[in-house]
């Protein structure tokens, strides 16, 4: 009968990095007659430093956060790569965990010290020890983040003419919803050489996929409202003059566009908090409910695939599937 391979003891699971002596770290990698002397920190740090060079900025940004986080966990010390073994990292997921870290942010920091950890290897300065074996690396479902229509006409027609901040957040949350979703990052990069005729044509940044929208009053409106006519952007988040970093410009944004969201959905009593991400799924759902073809909100939504259409409609109403399943357990009676 062959077993299932276990994993390490539990008591590593929960001790610090500090309890585990050289020669401990040594003996649980295999004791490997060559130690190699590179630093997992440091080789991490070279790698976003050279993917930041070629452009990636997002991709760098991704690997950062999940570096600094590392860091902390390593409490001003660095790992040998020799020394990435199973047990360190069932440490950090101990780590995260005691910090009240959710299980898909401590998945989302393991994937991405996965991915450097893994280019190491390719690269022959470390031994495959598979140190991620015994730790998350999955998706959770989470709880979908829509709201029906009539929330959003609510959102529209609030008066929040005394309010510039709030209505500023709001207007953004609407043009993304009137744009099939478009996520912010491409709402900030809009240029208004991309509105052509009636069309809007712009690049998704995440799939470099070339998006064509017919340009409907709504968002003719909301442009007028917000027009700066130095500016060569179509709305105002970037500004071309400022001494900030384009970039930095666009996370700023984000970020005070989204406080302000939050309080505008928790003073019109939603449910769940108001962020520019549920303009998209908002979208989606909305154009589910109206029994629009999956591979249309596909393509509208500029999804590489159905698959992933799927998972983002995946739970967000469940009322067909409630009513189907009512009338076969009925048929029991």
């Amino acid at each position: 009968m062959i077993m299932a391979k276990e994993p390490p003891r539990q008591q590593t699971l929960s001790a610090p990095l500090h309890s585990f002596s050289d020669k401990q770290i040594h003996e649980l990698s295999g004791g490997a007659n060559r130690i190699s002397q590179l630093h997992f920190l440091s080789f991490m740090q070279a790698q976003i430093d050279e993917i930041r060079a070629l452009g990636r900025q997002r991709t760098a940004e991704t690997y950062a956060t999940a570096l600094r986080s590392f860091a902390r966990f390593l409490k001003g010390t660095d790992l040998l790569l020799d020394h990435f073994v199973p047990e360190v990292m069932m440490a950090y997921e101990a780590y995260l965990q005691s910090c009240g870290v959710c299980r898909n942010t401590s998945s989302f920091y393991m994937r991405n010290l996965r991915a450097v950890y893994n280019r190491a290897v390719w690269q022959g300065l470390t031994l495959q020890r598979h140190p991620f074996k015994y730790v998350y690396t999955g998706v959770e479902a989470t709880l979908k983040r829509a709201i029906p229509i009539q929330d959003i006409q609510r959102l529209k027609q609030t008066d929040l003419s005394s309010r510039c901040k709030l209505a500023f957040a709001r207007d953004m949350f609407l043009f993304s919803f009137y744009t099939r979703g478009m996520s912010f990052v491409d709402m900030a990069y809009l240029r208004k050489c991309d509105l052509c005729g009636t069309y809007l044509t712009y690049k998704r940044r995440k799939t470099r996929q070339t998006l064509h929208i017919k340009w409907e009053k709504n968002m003719r409106e909301l442009v007028e409202k917000y027009d700066i006519p130095s500016s060569p952007y179509l709305l105002p988040i970037i500004k071309p003059d400022a001494m900030i970093d384009v970039r930095k410009q666009y996370l700023y944004a984000s970020q005070n566009i989204n406080r302000h969201l939050k309080l505008l959905g928790r003073e019109l009593g939603f449910s769940n908090p108001l962020t520019l991400y549920v303009a998209r799924h908002a979208w989606a759902s909305i154009a589910k409910s109206k029994n629009i073809p999956l591979s249309v909100i596909s393509e509208g939504m500029g999804h590489e695939s159905e698959a992933t259409t799927r998972i983002y409609l995946a739970s967000l109403d469940t009322k067909a599937v409630d009513k189907a399943n009512h009338l076969i357990l009925k048929s029991l009676l």
